[in-house]
């Protein structure tokens, strides 16, 4: 064993390897990204490594691996699990040979995500169990049992961190030298692996069966606990079980329970605590729905306990938990008095509201400019899409109308100009989101003779969620060169006639590409080229000269964080500045140029 000083995701990961996981894909999105950026940091080659093209595909690749006996985990974020659900609800029904483990890191908050999705409401709906790990180190040790859990009752099982557990640092104990399990191989049985309705009804009526059967098992599962005694009780799961536990410490007078596997509910854990106590109190996050079960059981039952939670207000609706939330709603629950040496933090002033932009010379904020300015006067829709780019939404550039999910600003360009074809519809991809879900979007553009103007922005790597490779870079997780996936003859093989090609820095030219495109009928399409300034060097700084005349053009039209203004002029930050000269571009007297390589 050794000793690792991690974030909880490299702990998912660690504990993956020391459960002898032989395959691992998903499709990279915070807070889950560095769970496979660590499989692939201590794996030898034994291990097959894969950042899918999207969750579905990843979920299928790491299915087909279980059917095969081996160990397979497929990691993903709470959205992603949606775009994976179609084969999950299917596999639920057919089952699996080898373990099969899904991570859907859920984001309260939500942090870095379009919604606050309940990966535990998830799990339910698909009927299969799901593990809710408190601390990285929990994770470490949790994964392997998610493994053997999911062998035992040949069912995938789902695994939900949470962002706190998932960029959390501990230290753990760790395997040495981890092997990848032993497998026999895919066994054909067309009765067992072809899902049909009678194979499906047959299975459900079995799941129904099995669950309880499991939640029998969880009540006896070594990280569902209860400590203390009293009259009065406090549930927990996930990281508000640690804030719980911080502020109770070892006290003895009021009983803690801890779930840490929410579905199939531990009914046998729970009831005799709902039996002894007269209040109880959940403390979770997202859903209430510790609190739901435990109200179903008491009625069940016909216990008089009283439960208390976020449906009688007594904790919050929406975003994350606290443990100052957490000590404050366990306090009153208990009627505690404030603790003398608390700091008071009423006085401090508010912290700084720092939106999020695109980068100093980041070639998104030049593409939405060409737009922007060729279509000046012209109606025109923006939908926009996930990514670095939907902050294209900000102030100055005000350049995406929609935004709803990866891949949905192609399709929703095509609702919109189906109902306005007086106006020019325009759809914004990444080149990473293109090849997950905006390929589909093209070919229903062009089977159904929309009028749109599709603009892949491509900066030639996954820029948001850690510039993680993808099939247009030439390279894969496990460490092989590869061709480039050319997005040019994906869309001429769609049958998209005009497509060009530009480097949105080259201003002029990118305007009149855009207002050529918006001349002809039909798909069109425009490759904004340049690459993410995270992956490549600066060629220089701009600078300001004498002529500046304080109009501010430069600051009002694109928004550049590298551009202050100071005593009547306009001035550049050499610390963000990366010579990209969109600036320049804006200039009305020519007073803003390039001093290279400094």
């Amino acid at each position: 064993m050794r000793k690792e000083y991690v974030m909880g995701n490299s702990a998912i990961a660690l504990g993956a390897l020391a459960a002898g996981v032989n395959l691992v894909s998903g499709y990279p999105g915070t807070p889950s990204s560095e769970i496979i950026e660590t499989v692939g940091k201590y794996n030898n080659g034994s291990v097959h490594l894969e950042w899918s093209v999207n969750e579905k595909a990843a979920m299928e690749v790491a299915a087909g691996a279980a059917y095969a006996g081996a160990r397979a985990m497929v990691t993903m974020k709470q959205v992603g699990l949606n775009v994976a659900s179609d084969p999950l609800m299917s596999l639920a029904y057919v089952g699996v040979k080898g373990g099969m483990v899904i991570v859907s890191a859920d984001d309260p908050g939500p942090i870095s995500s379009q919604t606050e999705q309940d990966t535990r409401m998830f799990a339910e709906f698909a009927r299969i169990p799901v593990f809710d790990p408190s601390s990285p180190e929990e994770a470490y040790i949790m994964i392997q049992d998610a493994f053997e859990y999911s062998e035992k009752y040949h069912t995938p099982v789902l695994f939900r961190p949470t962002t706190r557990v998932c960029h959390a640092y501990a230290s753990i104990e760790c395997e040495e030298n981890p092997q990848p399990k032993r497998y026999e191989g895919f066994v054909k049985d067309s009765k067992k692996w072809v899902i049909f309705p009678k194979l499906s009804f047959m299975n459900h009526e079995m799941i129904e069966k099995r669950n309880p059967q499991i939640g029998n098992d969880f009540s006896k599962y070594k990280f569902n606990t209860v400590t203390g005694s009293g009259k009065k009780a406090v549930f927990a799961s996930g990281i508000s079980y640690a804030y719980v536990k911080e502020y109770l410490k070892d006290r003895q007078d009021v009983m803690l329970c801890r779930i840490a596997t929410p579905y199939p509910f531990p009914e046998k854990l729970v009831l005799p605590v709902l039996e002894k106590a007269e209040e109880v109190l959940c403390v979770e996050e997202l859903s209430p729905y510790v609190e739901t079960h435990l109200q179903r059981i008491a009625g069940v039952h016909k216990l008089p306990v009283k439960v208390f939670g976020k449906s009688t207000g007594h904790g919050k609706l929406s975003g994350e938990n606290s443990a100052d939330y957490a000590a404050k709603i366990v306090g009153e629950f208990l009627g505690d008095k404030p603790s003398e040496d608390q700091i008071e933090l009423s006085d401090m002033p508010q912290l700084p509201i720092r939106p999020p932009v695109l980068c100093a010379g980041c070639p998104h904020r030049a593409s939405f400019y060409a737009v922007k300015k060729a279509m000046a006067g012209r109606k025109a829709y923006f939908c926009g899409d996930i990514g670095c780019y939907t902050l294209g939404n900000a102030m100055p550039l005000d350049m995406t109308d929609t935004c709803l999910c990866m891949g949905a600003g192609i399709t929703m360009a095509q609702g919109l100009y189906h109902t306005d074809h007086d106006a020019v519809s325009f759809a914004f991809v990444g080149d990473s989101t293109f090849f997950a879900s905006g390929m589909t979007g093209v070919v229903n553009a062009v089977y159904n003779e929309a009028d749109m103007i599709l603009c892949v922005l491509d900066n030639s790597t996954t820029a948001m969620t850690g510039h993680q490779p993808h099939p247009g870079t030439g390279r894969n997780m496990m460490g092989d060169i590869i061709e480039k996936v050319d997005i040019i003859k994906i869309l001429e093989g769609i049958g998209v006639k005009k497509i060009e090609v530009v480097d949105p820095f080259e201003l002029d030219k990118a305007v009149a590409v855009v207002k050529e495109c918006a001349e002809i009928k039909g798909v069109k399409a425009i490759i904004f080229k340049s690459p993410c300034i995270a992956i490549t060097k600066p060629s220089g700084k701009m600078n300001i000269s004498e002529k500046c005349i304080g109009c501010k053009k430069c600051i009002k039209e694109i928004g550049c964080p590298a551009i202050t203004f100071r005593d009547g002029k306009a001035e550049i930050d050499k610390s963000l500045c990366t010579g990209c000269g969109l600036c320049s571009s804006v200039c009305p007297v020519n007073a803003i140029g390039g001093d290279c390589n400094e």
